[in-house]
């Protein structure tokens, strides 16, 4: 399996790995909500948090799975933003990865429907499509 700080351009790794400390220093709160699901392998696979992949830093990620879980606040829904995660999913998914995304307000109000839907991307991983 490919170490995945291969896949981040060299020349913005150490910075985008500073980013990623301090981003797991101050977590939203639904980040925070969500990790205590994650760690520890709690639902079978070990996920990490801010990982720094490609020029990307992905909320959670399973290597193991190829799974990302992304925590999306409000500015998401802005049309320069939607554009750019749609970008950085296709990346992803060059490197053969899953993304789900859930909202702040789907993790803080509704924890047991996200972590459902992380539970069925585990255990019955859905192919990856470029189809939208």
């Amino acid at each position: 399996m490919m170490d995945s700080y291969k896949t981040a351009d060299p020349f913005k790794y150490t910075i985008l790995k500073e980013f990623a400390r301090e981003n797991r220093k101050n977590p939203t709160q639904a980040e925070e909500q969500l990790w205590n699901y994650l760690r520890n392998g709690q639902l079978g696979t070990v996920f990490k948090r801010q990982h720094v992949i490609d020029n990307y830093i992905a909320d959670f990620i399973s290597i193991r799975q190829k799974l990302i879980i992304e925590v999306d606040g409000g500015y998401h829904n802005l049309s320069n933003q939607i554009n750019s995660d749609e970008e950085r999913t296709e990346m992803l998914n060059h490197w053969g990865y899953r993304i789900i995304r859930f909202t702040n307000e789907e993790v803080l109000f509704n924890i047991d429907m996200v972590i459902e839907k992380i539970k069925r991307q585990i255990t019955y991983p859905k192919p990856i499509s470029s189809t939208k």
